[in-house]
């Protein structure tokens, strides 16, 4: 299947998504945690939302295991 523009979402929009500050989510892209795509046209940060549900899934078992 064809990924679109829907699967993705912008740095505020993500952040807001997964419970963190974008300043977080710029963080974690620069260490890796989280793949970082770029906007072709402007630049912006995009997350997959593949991505993001991982991250929610992975923030999860860290806070049930804590």
């Amino acid at each position: 299947m064809a990924e679109t523009f829907r699967d993705y979402l912008r740095i505020k929009e993500a952040a807001r998504v997964i419970g963190v500050s974008e300043a977080t989510l710029r963080n974690w892209g620069k260490q890796g945690k989280i793949k970082v795509h770029r906007n072709p046209v402007n630049g912006y940060r995009l997350f997959k939302r593949s991505d993001l549900e991982a991250v929610l899934i992975a923030l999860k078992r860290s806070a049930d295991h804590g």
